[in-house]
């Protein structure tokens, strides 16, 4: 055979296919292409999905969880008295007004109020009728029974304390009746000839004075410094917006800051200057103790010597060096 002349036979199917397979290639990534939207279209928001975002359901719900409880307990010593649903003991102000509270600023800091969302559950002995509510600056309503707002006490730590019961002389267990137990309005007392007589006796003003006098000491602290204390080790502070000789803390501010009382002659131990022991008149009659012309008062979360947790307090109550500088001002 002539091998120029050979020509190999090429088979039309094969050929066919070899034609065709980028086609389908072209066709594949086409498909490919215009498939790859659909997931975007079908997560489109609905109605539905929208209907299940958070509503004010769980807000309610709290809401409802807060109310106030008022129960009856039987005290030991004062009989029954009103509590809240843990057995916490509550208390009247007798300088509050009906459904009115008197008690603002650092005074609810230590008499934190009742609050209601107005309709307080109510246990057995507990009479309806008396039940009520005020309204707070801060827009929150306090209980009220039979009109007078109802308050706890902060060193009540457990169910059955009443370490509250007649603090300053204004502050009392309720009984169910909605009368202050163990108060007598000073209305109720009328003075005869002879009690007056006996109030203006020099000796018994001198006893009095004698026992309820204050002193100054000077201790180290180990990060402050010098600082004034009482006798029993209590931190002094002073409050910078008070005016020389003149305290500006009033109210609740004195809740909080009780003052450092004096009949006019404070016991002085080493290291205090007696030139800058002073006293000047609060709005209630008594005299606070002054240390360079500024009072002197003590910090209510303060509660053993040696605390100074009033340190710094809001930039205006510090601590009291024996020159009479306020310590770290």
């Amino acid at each position: 055979m002539n091998i120029k002349s050979y020509r190999p036979r090429i088979r039309k199917p094969l050929l066919f296919v070899s034609l065709l397979m980028p086609v389908v290639l072209l066709l594949s990534a086409c498909a490919s292409a215009t498939a790859s939207p659909a997931p975007a279209v079908a997560v489109k928001p609905t109605a539905t999905t929208a209907a299940t975002l958070p509503s004010d359901t769980p807000t309610a719900a709290a809401a409802a969880a807060t109310e106030a409880t008022i129960n009856v307990a039987t005290d030991a010593k004062l009989g029954q008295i009103l509590v809240d649903g843990k057995g916490m003991t509550l208390y009247m102000f007798t300088k509050d007004e009906p459904n009115k509270s008197n008690c603002s600023g650092g005074c609810l800091t230590s008499w934190p109020p009742l609050l209601t969302q107005g309709n307080p559950t109510l246990g057995p002995g507990v009479d309806k009728a008396l039940i009520g509510s005020a309204d707070m600056p801060d827009g929150t309503k306090i209980v009220t029974y039979n009109k007078m707002p109802l308050y706890y006490w902060f060193k009540d730590t457990k169910p059955g304390d009443t370490t509250g019961q007649g603090n300053k002389d204004v502050w009392y267990v309720v009984s169910p009746a909605g009368e202050a137990v163990g108060y007598t309005p000073v209305a109720a007392v009328t003075p005869t000839s002879d009690t007056s007589a006996a109030a203006a006796t020099p000796t018994s003003n001198t006893s009095m004075a004698a026992s309820s006098e204050a002193t100054i000491d000077v201790v180290n602290d180990p990060k402050l410094g010098q600082i004034l204390v009482d006798d029993k080790g209590m931190t002094l502070y002073m409050y910078t917006k008070d005016e020389p000789d003149k305290s500006n803390c009033s109210g609740g501010c004195l809740e909080a800051w009780p003052p450092l009382l004096t009949q006019g002659n404070p016991t002085l131990g080493p290291g205090v200057d007696a030139k800058l022991v002073g006293s000047t008149t609060l709005a209630d009659g008594t005299k606070i103790v002054t240390y360079n012309h500024m009072p002197l008062y003590y910090w209510y979360k303060d509660v053993k010597p040696g605390d100074t947790t009033g340190q710094g307090n809001k930039s205006v109550w510090y601590v009291v060096n024996p020159a009479g500088d306020a310590v770290g001002r």
